[in-house]
This record gives structure tokens, C-alpha cells and sequence, in this order.
């Protein structure tokens, strides 16, 4: 994900004092668009919209259009940041694709917000937007290295030294999600994200849930409970299979399990890698909560981490709830360049 370079800007700076923006986050199963001032405060407009995944980028942008034209209109922003769910090339304004929804492939999020809007518009990664909303506002407050993880319809990272992104010159960086496992994963596919996200552990109680059907008819309403875990859409829905584990069904609770051990596993590397003070974990899936996703990380991590280092971190829930990308993104507009806010065209 080629972050952009972030340099800090001059907060003497008449024009940049009390700006408005408009924060938005795009992610795989929800859209949500705030007007705030002030990153880690109260926003002054806040709303929440459900992303169908079938009608992909364009029902997207319908979205958003259609709910930022009277924002524009009210609050007068100053433009537009936006925390985009896969990897971006911020000097560009470009989304690069998204591993959930089809349809943003090299799209331009900069030209889009000249054309229709005629705001300037920062764009970055939304772990990235998230990892800083957390080191500096939330649960990562006072840490020098803060790794940020969200764990929710994908898997991703950010890594903040000494209250700063890290890592915005490189085209990615903390890519927990992408790690893979061992010699024999050669696939790209075969990574800690298509095991440890909300869709893929949806995905996977229903693979074992379709290997274990048997002439129990136990064993059959379980498995019916799990095909039932699928929306109209196609879109699996994790909060209905969490609701299952915590019933009991067999098939459920092998894919948390499955998860969590994964996911931990991954932990393990970057703290052995990083020594981090604090993981911040956010995201949908550790809402499961201790029984399910808690307990079992905390175990694998311990078990998988570098020796030396098993006593000197802490793993901890994200504080900015849902919120968190869009705080970021407004983190990251208020500390851009004057050149970042005067779009040159795409590349």
C-alpha cells in the first residue's frame, strides 16, 4: 500500500486552524461519513450506512454522492479524507484494489472528489488511518511502538513509532494480514487474512459444516444453522455465526478456534520482530469477546512469541470503537502538506 509522504504541517497556519473536514471510511460491509474538526473529539455530523457488496464500487460512490452533496452544502469543508479498505497510492489519490468489493481497481478517489465536488482529497489505507487514531487518541496513548491490527470483514495492519505512521514512503508496510504460513504457501491467497477475518471464519464453519453433515439430525440443524449464517447477498454475517459458538455448534467454534490460532501466530511474529509495547486490536471479530477471541489469542501469542520478549507487551481492544478510521483520517488530514491539499492530477 504506497502510503504517501506525510510531513507535518505548520499549525500556525491561518487556513488550517479550526478546518472542517469531511472523514469518511470505506470498508467491506459498512460506509461511514463524519464532519469533525477535532481527531479523538465529538464529530458535528456522524451517520453510518451498510455497504451491499453485489452492487460494488459504484453502489458505493452512489452512496456516498448522494450523502455528501448536502454536508458540502451545511458545513462547507475543506475537503475530504477518506480511509479506504485495501492498498491506496496516496501521492495519487488512487485506491490500488480491494480484496472485499469489486469494481476499485486503480480508481480515482482524487479526480472523483474534483469532479463532483470540487474538494481537494487526502486518501489513505484505513488501518493506517486507525493505527494513528489509536497510538495517539485511544488505547495506544504514551507507548513509543504501537502495532495496530484490525480484524474484521479482512485483516490489516499499521505501525506507529513515537506517536508518527511509520512507513508512509514504502509501498506496504505491516501487512499482518498478507503473512503467510510457512515454505508451502506459495498461493498469495494462502495468507492470515483468509483465515483470521470475519468472512473467513464465516466461510470456514460452513466448509466443516458441509463436511460433517451426517444422518444426525443434530448434526444437520447445526449445519443448517451455519448455511443460515449467509445473507441474501451472498455476504456471510459473523455477528450470527458468534451467536452460534456461544450456543455451541461444533462447526462454529472449530473456525473461531482455527482463527484465533492463526491470527495469534501472526501477533507472535510482529512482536518478535518489532518488540511492541502495545497490539491494539480493533475490528468486528474481537467483539466475539473473551470466550471466543481473547482467551485463545492471548494463549497463541505466548505460545508462538520470541522467549525474551513473552513479559514486555500487552495486547489491547481498540478504544475509538467504530469510529476509529474516521478519527484517523481526520489525524492525518489536519497533520498533511499544503501540497497534498492541492491535488496535481492522477498518475
Amino acid at each position: 500500500m504506497a502510503r504517501g509522504v506525510i510531513a507535518p504541517l505548520n499549525v500556525e497556519s491561518e487556513s488550517f486552524m479550526n478546518a472542517t473536514w469531511l472523514a469518511i471510511e470505506i470498508g467491506g460491509t459498512k460506509l461511514q461519513i463524519a464532519v469533525g474538526e477535532t481527531p479523538g473529539g465529538v464529530w458535528r455530523h456522524h451517520e453510518r450506512l451498510d455497504v451491499d457488496a453485489s452492487q460494488g464500487a459504484t453502489g458505493i460512490l452512489r452512496q456516498m454522492e448522494h450523502t455528501i452533496v448536502p454536508l458540502i452544502e451545511r458545513f462547507r469543508p475543506q475537503g475530504i479524507s477518506i480511509g479506504f479498505g485495501g492498498p491506496v497510492d496516496s501521492r495519487s489519490g488512487c485506491a490500488v484494489t480491494s480484496h472485499q468489493i469489486e469494481g476499485w481497481d486503480r480508481f480515482s478517489f482524487r479526480r472523483w472528489s474534483q469532479e463532483k465536488f470540487g474538494l481537494s482529497l487526502i486518501l489513505n489505507n484505513d488501518c493506517d488511518a486507525a493505527a494513528l487514531a489509536e497510538a495517539r487518541y485511544g488505547a495506544g496513548q504514551g507507548a513509543n511502538r504501537v502495532f495496530y491490527v484490525t480484524v474484521g470483514t479482512g485483516v490489516g495492519g499499521g505501525l506507529v513509532l513515537n506517536q508518527e505512521l511509520n512507513g508512509t514512503d514504502r509501498p506496504a508496510i505491516a501487512e499482518i494480514g498478507h503473512l503467510r504460513f510457512g515454505l508451502q504457501a506459495t498461493d498469495p491467497e494462502q495468507t492470515v487474512e483468509s483465515m483470521a477475518s470475519g468472512w473467513s471464519i464465516a466461510r470456514c464453519a460452513q466448509r466443516l459444516a458441509a463436511a460433517g453433515r451426517t444422518s444426525s439430525n443434530e448434526s444437520r440443524a447445526w449445519s443448517d444453522a451455519i448455511d443460515a449464517c449467509t445473507g441474501p447477498t451472498g455476504t456471510p454475517n459473523t455477528q450470527q455465526l458468534v451467536e452460534l459458538a456461544l450456543q455451541g455448534n461444533a462447526f462454529a467454534l472449530q473456525a473461531f478456534s482455527a482463527a484465533t490460532r492463526a491470527l495469534g501466530w501472526a501477533i507472535a511474529q510482529v512482536i518478535t520482530l518489532l518488540a511492541a509495547d502495545i497490539v491494539v486490536i480493533g475490528g468486528g471479530v474481537p467483539l466475539a469477546g473473551e470466550r471466543l477471541f481473547w482467551q485463545p489469542l492471548r494463549q497463541t501469542v505466548a505460545e508462538y512469541v520470541f522467549p525474551p520478549l513473552l513479559n514486555s507487551y500487552e495486547l489491547r481492544p481498540a478504544t475509538l470503537g467504530q469510529d476509529v478510521v474516521l478519527h484517523g483520517a481526520l489525524a492525518l488530514a489536519l497533520t498533511s502538506t499544503a501540497v497534498e491539499l492541492h491535488p496535481t492530477g492522477t498518475r
